[in-house]
């Protein structure tokens, strides 16, 4: 004969477990698991009858320690309002990409700090500069976090708001916010139906209730209401609500919520509770619950609490655990054995208990899944964002994208800056302020300025070269032909250009060319020269130092620059721009 459906096998188990609980004295379990397997259990020793009743339990507060994604955190602890370079680009295998890496100190030492997203996970790694034989570019240093990465090159990120869109992507794994529901197991009740059809609350659940939280009114209830109706009273009068270290947590009950006459599966019940990820059980009375006593595609891990002397100066709760296989084991671990006196040290213990497992329960293979399209689908909107808005600045999107952006069409951010510089220019010559020289202030397309009007310069306060363009320049300026990088990480060989007619501009083979991939590569906090980019995984020599180089660093010491050069690079387009 063919076996048995799996429902079918389930009910005949809970059937046989119903008869043998009312035609047989206990004690019993708090939890059975089920015959055919498919969940893990912890807290199975209960006994009480070799501590003396002077002795005090074992203390759960040792360490109760609330798990959280630490990874979601880093960009924020670490880069967010830091000197930082983000960067994003498209890996064949792994996806979209965006890539933050920082400068940092620590102790005496200096290290590079790498930040890789990908559309699977974060990664994450502190590499030490002193270990480098050789110093790495974009691309290297992107291998150095994940050996997976295989692009030909990386794209600064110019979009002054960037920080706060990939923070935003970095955290949205994080809430504070927390609902848990919490089930009514009477004397013998040994299936869904009668656990979700129980009206009444015994005094020991009421004691529970009161210990676990606070009575809220639903109606106009301003606090997180986990899905309650808190305008028209379509899920009850009240509920248990409490907050617990910055967290606001809701507990569906099932004896406060909606009873409908007539339906035995009380789906205004089970479409609260069932829809949860982690419940409690609360059993006044010595009756086992199985875990899948309740369908549900979402419950997958419970807490069971048994009461022991209920409204009593020394009322006792015992506590199990139980979860699916695939769900990873979560802390506080309980004590041997898992019993607590009723108190604040039980509820922090409790607390701490339920907000873990929903945790471990997101690593669960159907919520990984879940997560995992999630991700992927953010990490590509951030990507979209981070490409049109950089775009945008270097004044290289379509038409749609510059009027998005508030520049009305008409070449994005750095034209906008040109033509009030130039309107600021030619207003300072009608008025006579301006040298009788014409070409102290070039009027080409690209936008660059002459080094003969000190005035003018310290006006404007900053000189720009736009990608795309070849721009007129002088040899002199407030830089050297050698200059190292923001970061202080590489020195950039700046090869002269030769210079055309100022008056009209000179266009590069890219310069009529938009693409998905930006010519320049320039930080996203402040500019910095194109980083050289290989197929290979070899590095270039380390140069040797010459008396010509004077490379400036915005914020490291001199003998960091010093360790950290790397080889000259040809020409690359700049956006000199004084701090």
């Amino acid at each position: 004969n063919p076996p048995a459906p799996q429902g079918s096998r389930r009910c005949s188990f809970l059937a046989s477990l119903s008869l043998q609980v009312l035609g047989r004295e206990g004690p019993f379990p708090l939890i059975l698991l089920p015959q055919f397997g498919g969940y893990w259990i912890e807290g199975t020793n209960h006994e009480l009858t070799s501590i003396p009743e002077t002795e005090s339990l074992p203390s759960p507060t040792s360490k109760v320690k609330l798990e959280c994604n630490h990874m979601a955190r880093i960009y924020r602890k670490h880069f967010l309002g830091k000197e930082h370079f983000n960067y994003y680009s498209l890996d064949t295998a792994l996806g979209h990409l965006v890539f933050s890496l920082k400068y940092d100190v620590i102790g005496d030492q200096e290290h590079l700090r790498l930040l890789l997203r990908t559309k699977c996970r974060t990664y994450h790694d502190v590499i030490p500069i002193s270990c480098l034989t050789e110093f790495p570019n974009i691309v290297q240093m992107a291998k150095l976090a994940c050996e997976d990465v295989n692009v030909d090159r990386f794209y600064p990120v110019l979009y002054p708001k960037a920080s706060r869109l990939i923070v935003t992507f970095d955290e949205h794994v994080l809430t504070n916010h927390f609902k848990f529901g919490v089930i009514y197991q009477k004397l013998g009740q040994t299936s869904e139906e009668e656990l979700f059809g129980t009206t009444e609350e015994s005094p020991a659940f009421a004691e529970f209730l009161g210990f676990l939280g606070q009575k809220v009114q639903l109606q106009d209830f301003k606090g997180f209401r986990g899905g309650l109706d808190v305008t028209h009273g379509q899920t009850g009068t009240e509920s248990i609500y409490c907050t617990f270290r910055s967290k606001e947590i809701m507990f569906h009950v099932s004896t406060k919520l909606p009873y409908t006459e007539g339906d035995a599966q009380q789906l205004q019940r089970k479409r609260h509770i069932g829809n949860d990820i982690v419940a409690i059980v609360f059993q006044d009375e010595n009756t086992p619950f199985v875990p899948d006593m309740i369908a549900s595609n979402f419950l997958h891990a419970y807490i069971v609490v048994q009461a022991e002397k209920p409204c009593s100066e020394s009322t006792l709760y015992k506590v199990s655990v139980t979860a699916r296989d695939d769900v990873p084991f979560f802390g506080p671990p309980l004590p041997d054995p898992a019993v607590f006196r009723k108190g604040l040290e039980f509820q922090e213990f409790l607390l701490t208990k339920l907000i873990n497992a929903e945790y471990a329960c997101y690593k669960a293979e159907k919520f990984a899944k879940l997560e995992e399209r999630t991700r992927a689908a953010l990490l590509e909107t951030l990507y979209e964002e981070l490409h049109v808005n950089s775009q945008s600045m270097m004044g290289l999107g379509g038409d749609e994208d510059k009027l998005e952006n508030g520049s009305g069409g008409s070449g994005g951010f750095f034209e906008s800056f040109k033509r009030v510089i130039r309107s600021r220019s030619q207003s300072m010559d009608a008025m006579g302020l301006s040298s009788k020289k014409q070409n102290t202030v070039s009027t080409s397309h690209s936008g660059s300025f002459g080094h003969n009007n000190p005035d003018m310069a310290k006006t404007a306060g900053i000189s720009l070269i736009v990608p795309g363009k070849s721009p007129t320049r002088k040899k002199s300026g407030p830089f050297s032909p050698r200059r190292s990088s923001a970061i202080g990480i590489e020195n950039i060989q700046e090869v002269q250009e030769k210079r055309e007619n100022p008056a009209g501009p000179q266009k590069t083979p890219d310069s009529g060319h938009v693409s998905q991939e930006p010519k320049s590569e320039n930080s996203s906090n402040q500019s910095s020269p194109e980083m050289p980019t290989t197929k290979n995984k070899s590095v270039p020599p380390w140069p040797r130092h010459s008396a010509s180089s004077a490379p400036q660093c915005t914020s490291h010491s001199k003998s960091a620059q010093a360790g950290l050069l790397g080889k000259p690079e040809g020409p690359a387009h700049q956006l000199h721009s004084q701090q």
